[in-house]
């Protein structure tokens, strides 16, 4: 059992200064102080020295990094991004295709199914199409784009032994709105790569859709008489994924972001291959992708994902002006409430023990995942 002590603990949104005890599980918290509580005797006790406690992030939309992509459908590249994710302070994430033929996406499905990690655990799939509007695909590949499809998604839902827990849908196309329906009823559904209206990203909240999917991008812009997939998911209280990696985003647009939706925002890295390298040539969803700078683009300049592990893009959205506590809630609590994940994003008595000890520079000092000591093999 260890005992985290002398720690700024992240409560919901704000910080309290005290102790946690825990083994796989949290059992006690104490503030300010431990005092004179009894402890167990083989109890392991470790001074945050004033640094910051936070449960540890949960990566919703990622399609890899370190030279490896989840929809190559290899478990041992499962492996090392599930290490890759763990060093950094993530300690689940759910394992995000690209739109590709049913074939390289069942193999992905499966893989997931398969995979047994030691580093950050995945709480599943992300299907990021291929149901998605042609003209705002981004790195989304034209071919492989299709019309939305129940037996298609129910067919990936079965090779992943029902492990989805997110479905990107553009809901202006045909058919999406039943697919959403149906869909909601066994995950998350969310709005992306889209051309809808307002009217029609509301009818898709209305038919059971929750998310939207990297807000802002792949959509029509919010304006005064159009507000688009932004007014309607302000209005029906939806989640929305941000991307805050600087690139993506300007920092007014995730200041703005936090103050419109709160507890709403779920930061997410939406990264790829190149995330922990340098720059240079990758692929992401059959299509080269150039890296420069840190950014990822397709030949033709469109943004293709990120080169962030999610816990740059919560210190950049705090070196943008957006409070701690919010980025850390929004990469951690908001994502876990957003996708039905049950006992893990807080610091309370009874949920995993997964937890990141930061330092005053919010550096990564240590990882627990289930109350054990991540350590790189």
């Amino acid at each position: 059992m260890t005992l985290i002590e002398n720690a700024k603990i992240l409560i919901g949104r704000r910080f309290r200064c005290g102790a946690v005890l825990f083994s796989e599980k949290i059992e006690r918290l104490f503030f300010p102080t431990v005092g004179s509580a009894e402890l167990p005797k083989d109890v392991i006790r470790v001074d945050a020295k004033g640094g910051y406690l936070i449960p540890g992030l949960i990566d919703a939309h990622t399609h890899g990094g370190v030279g490896e992509d989840f929809s190559d459908g290899r478990t041992e590249g499962f492996s090392t991004l599930s290490s890759y994710y763990a060093r950094g302070g993530v300690t689940g994430f759910l394992a995000t295709t690209m739109t590709l033929p049913k074939d390289r996406l069942l193999s992905a499905c499966r893989a997931v199914k398969e995979f047994r990690g030691t580093g950050a655990k995945c709480l599943g799939l992300h299907l990021e199409g291929p149901f998605l509007s042609e003209h705002k695909r981004g790195a989304q590949a034209k071919e492989f784009l299709q019309t939305p499809d129940l037996r298609l998604f129910e067919t990936l839902c079965e090779a992943s032994g029902d492990r989805v827990k997110l479905l990107t849908v553009a809901p202006e196309l045909d058919g999406a709105m039943a697919l959403i329906k149906a869909a909601s009823k066994s995950c998350t559904v969310s709005i992306g790569h889209t051309e809808a209206d307002y009217e029609t990203a509301k009818r898709a909240f209305e038919a059971g859709a929750r998310r939207v999917t990297h807000l802002f991008n792949a959509m029509p812009p919010f304006l005064h008489r159009a507000p688009a997939v932004l007014g309607a998911a302000f209005d029906c209280g939806a989640d929305v994924e941000i991307i805050s990696d600087g690139l993506h985003l300007h920092p007014s647009t995730v200041r703005m972001a936090f103050a419109l939706f709160g507890e709403k925002i779920n930061l997410i890295s939406d990264s790829m291959r190149s995330a922990g390298l340098s720059d240079g040539v990758y692929e992401l969803g059959g299509q080269e992708v150039f890296v420069k700078g840190g950014k990822a683009t397709l030949k033709d300049g469109t943004l293709a994902g990120s080169s962030v592990h999610l816990m740059d893009a919560v210190c950049r959205a705090v070196s943008f002006g957006v409070r701690k506590e919010d980025a850390f809630y929004a990469a951690s609590t908001a994502p876990c409430r957003s996708l039905g994940l049950k006992g893990r994003g807080k610091i309370e008595e009874g949920y995993f023990a997964d937890l990141v000890l930061l330092g005053e520079g919010l550096d990564v000092k240590s990882v627990y995942l289930c109350g054990k000591k991540f350590e790189e093999k």
